[in-house]
């Protein structure tokens, strides 16, 4: 099949920039910003793991409702038009809290809940839309690393943004004029990614909406494999993400570098995609991304070792670690595209309803790690703002667990590749 331009990779990408510039805030400054306003660790974990799973809940009927909308309709563009500006509202108010504190609780579970359902909408639809767009196994991944590309650019935007203006406004006012600045960029992005945008190789016929459909996917045994790798993955991940404010501050004693810190990584991140696109050719993209995980636990094992002074120390880990995380944004999906085939039937494809539970096991890790490490941090007695050296409670939770936890992903991958042909379960070319 013809390989897709450039112009009409970054036309199809351009919605994930704000979605991702969206999810970074979301996922890594709520503790430290609600924790800031009176809530307790404890609470503000426990809220994000249940918001996140009664969130999750969603995402399957999102998919499958995204799989029902007619091309004539215009299809899961139409799911991304809506969702847009539900995202953008609930952000601004997210960050926009009362100030009486015996609301806030209350007030962060309900504004979580829009945020949290705009952005799964809009990013299941552009999942399923690009999961459509090629039949090519190398094509797919090229479309997966454009989307990851654009994502990137919009959690360096994240990172860098509202660190500026907390420094110059203040927490409140700095992340209110973010939220504000966020909805015209989502509202122009969309705008390119369904008017511009390539359209999907075949045109999907509509699938009946029910129950069933939303789980159907859980059918497909290449795609149960894949899944619990993605989920176990996906909880090593979040953790950091959810800690790093606090590792900065606390651990390192530089919270001023955080945004530096964030960019080397996802900068770096960006930089290693084509190795991982040349690797996933030539080895196949399940090998290839077990190299990554490989490459990501012999970087970040070593935070575990640096304390107050080391920041420089801990950039280099941030290089190498985000040079591994390059392979979780170009292969996984494209190995979900390639196991979506077994499902295709007529050109009925049933894209959506399988990025709906994708995303629901994305939301489930990120649940995990936050209702699992802030609570285990309280209970071993770390306090945020209390200086925690080399070696401390923060550092184990922060460094080690995640390794461990990475290290339980690239066995199951490692075994999935070794046990069963690559063709019968992982999609891999022959």
């Amino acid at each position: 099949m013809a390989a897709l331009s450039k112009p009409a990779l970054a036309a199809y990408a351009a919605v994930a920039l704000p979605l991702a510039a969206a999810a970074l805030p979301v996922h890594v400054h709520i503790p430290k910003f609600y924790s800031g306003l009176g809530l307790e660790l404890a609470l503000i974990g426990a809220l994000l793991l249940a918001v996140r799973l009664l969130d999750a809940l969603s995402d399957p009927l999102l998919g499958a409702l995204a799989d029902r909308i007619p091309a004539s309709r215009g299809g899961r563009r139409s799911m991304i038009v809506v969702a847009a500006p539900l995202l953008a509202g609930g952000l601004w108010l997210l960050f926009t809290p009362p100030s009486s504190p015996g609301v806030l609780a209350p007030w962060l579970a309900v504004t979580l809940m829009l945020c949290y359902l705009g952005l799964s909408a809009a990013s299941i639809a552009h999942f399923a839309l690009g999961s459509a767009l090629s039949r090519d196994y190398a094509e797919r991944t090229r479309i997966t690393a454009a989307r990851g590309v654009a994502a990137l650019a919009g959690v360096m935007l994240a990172a860098a943004l509202p660190e500026w203006l907390v420094k110059r406004l203040g927490p409140g006012e700095g992340f209110a004029l973010f939220a504000l600045s966020f909805a015209p960029l989502i509202l122009i992005a969309a705008a390119i990614t369904v008017f511009a945008g390539p359209r999907p190789a075949v045109t999907p016929r509509p699938r009946p909406f029910s129950a069933v459909a939303t789980l159907q996917p859980l059918r497909n045994r290449r795609f149960r494999a894949l899944a619990l790798v993605f989920l176990v993955n996906g909880v090593a991940a979040a953790v950091p993400a959810t800690l790093l404010l606090f590792f900065a501050a606390d651990v390192l004693q530089r919270p001023d570098l955080t945004p530096l810190f964030l960019l080397l990584y996802f900068v770096s991140g960006a930089a290693g995609m084509p190795l991982w696109m040349t690797l996933a050719a030539r080895f196949g993209k399940a090998r290839a991304w077990l190299a990554g995980m490989a490459m990501a636990v012999t970087a970040f094992v070593w935070t575990w070792f640096l304390g107050a002074g080391d920041a420089f120390a801990f950039a280099a880990v941030c290089v190498l670690s985000g040079l591994a995380f390059g392979s979780d944004l170009a292969l996984p999906a494209s190995l979900l595209a390639d196991v979506i085939d077994d499902d295709e039937h007529g050109g009925s494809r049933p894209d959506g309803a399988y990025f709906g539970l994708w995303h629901l096991l994305e939301k489930l890790a990120l649940a995990l790690a936050a209702g699992i490490a802030l609570p285990v941090l309280q209970w071993l007695g770390y306090q945020p703002g209390d200086a925690a050296g080399a070696g401390s409670v923060l550092s184990a939770v922060y460094a080690l667990l995640p390794c461990l936890i990475k290290l339980a992903a690239a066995w199951l991958l490692w075994r999935t590749v070794h046990e069963v042909r690559r063709d019968q379960l992982l999609g891999e070319s022959a």
